[in-house]
Formats: C-alpha cells, sequence, structure tokens
C-alpha cells in the first residue's frame, strides 16, 4: 500500500470520527432547567386590562430582548403573526445558519406564557426540534427571563420577573393571534 492510501484512510477516519462525536454531542440528553413555581400573583394595587395586537407585541418583545442585552448584540428576534417566531443565526464549522423556530403560545394560570414549538427551519439541515433548541440554549446568551427547554420542546417566558417601568406588574390574561387578539393585565402596586 503506497503513503497516500494509508493518509487518504486516516483522514477519512478522523474525518467520520468527527461527524459522529458532534451527532453524539448534539442527541446527547440534557436535563431541561426546571420551571419556577407559579407565582401567587395577588399584589395589591390598580389593575388594568391592556389590549393589544400582534405588531405590539411584537415591539414590546423586542424593546426587552435588546434591553436584557444592554447595548450587545441581539442574539435572537421575535417576530409575531399567526404564531410566534423566533430568528436567530447559529456558527458551525466556520459558517452561520439562519435560524427560524415556529411556536404557539400558551398563556398559563399564573398569568406567565410557554411558547410551545411546531416548527423550525435551518438553513438545509434536518435536525430534531430539541436539538435545535439545545444548541439554541447552550450558545446564545438569552434574556433571565427566557428558559429554554429542549427536552419539552418549548420556550417558558417568565412575564411577571420582567422589569417594568416603575414598579408596574404585568401577565397574559389571552393571546389570540389568529384574530389579533391579545389582553393583558397590568397591576399599578399601592403602597
Amino acid at each position: 500500500m503506497n503513503l497516500w492510501k494509508i493518509a487518504f484512510f486516516v483522514l477519512a477516519g478522523l474525518i467520520a470520527t468527527g461527524i459522529i462525536a458532534i451527532v453524539l454531542f448534539l442527541e446527547g440528553p440534557k436535563e431541561s432547567v426546571p420551571l419556577p413555581p407559579p407565582n401567587e400573583y395577588s399584589p395589591k394595587g390598580s389593575v388594568l386590562s391592556v389590549k393589544a395586537t400582534r405588531n405590539d407585541l411584537e415591539a414590546l418583545a423586542n424593546n426587552y430582548i435588546r434591553k436584557a442585552m444592554k447595548g450587545g448584540t441581539v442574539p435572537v428576534t421575535m417576530e409575531v403573526k399567526d404564531d410566534v417566531r423566533l430568528h436567530s443565526e447559529l456558527t458551525a464549522f466556520g459558517m452561520t445558519f439562519p435560524l427560524k423556530m415556529h411556536f404557539d403560545p400558551v398563556v398559563l394560570e399564573d398569568g406567565n406564557l410557554m411558547l410551545k414549538q411546531t416548527s423550525m427551519e435551518i438553513a438545509d439541515l434536518e435536525l430534531p426540534p430539541s436539538t435545535i433548541l439545545s444548541v439554541l440554549r447552550d450558545s446564545v446568551k438569552l434574556p433571565p427571563w427566557m428558559i429554554v427547554r429542549p427536552k419539552e420542546e418549548e420556550i417558558f417566558i417568565h412575564l411577571t420577573e420582567l422589569e417594568i417601568a416603575g414598579d408596574l406588574l404585568v401577565r397574559a390574561k389571552s393571546v389570540d393571534l389568529v384574530n389579533d387578539d391579545i389582553e393583558l393585565i397590568v397591576t399599578i402596586p399601592v403602597d
């Protein structure tokens, strides 16, 4: 056997080993962060019901994501249509891939939101949604009020933890994106 054949098989073996290692890393089970216990949302104060549209929710979410990044690069943007879409980029092997994830919002009893993943798009790659969420969680610095849960294929939005002007407290009452009808409850605490 000549030297070129040996070098070829060694290189092919190294590439195959690298690909297997990456797949095992991406597919490996990782524990999801437990959800915080439901808030006993009972502050005393004036309660306002605020009607919003998809555009209002999109602007509000992107504003809070920018604030949480404190002037750094914004790793994710939210688009609200008939579903919630998160746009980001993943860099692997020196290449950047556009990433778009689709979610259905679910209002929880305590007024927080759960985004349940319905589909995702990442270039031409076919990877399980839980893998993409795992990579997103591990490679993108998200605001502390966004909890990515890859195994469950969901993102928890801790609305009651958002720092809003003054001591205002916000929670969701209903989110109907198809009919462009969103209702938020804002509480102005009384001392």
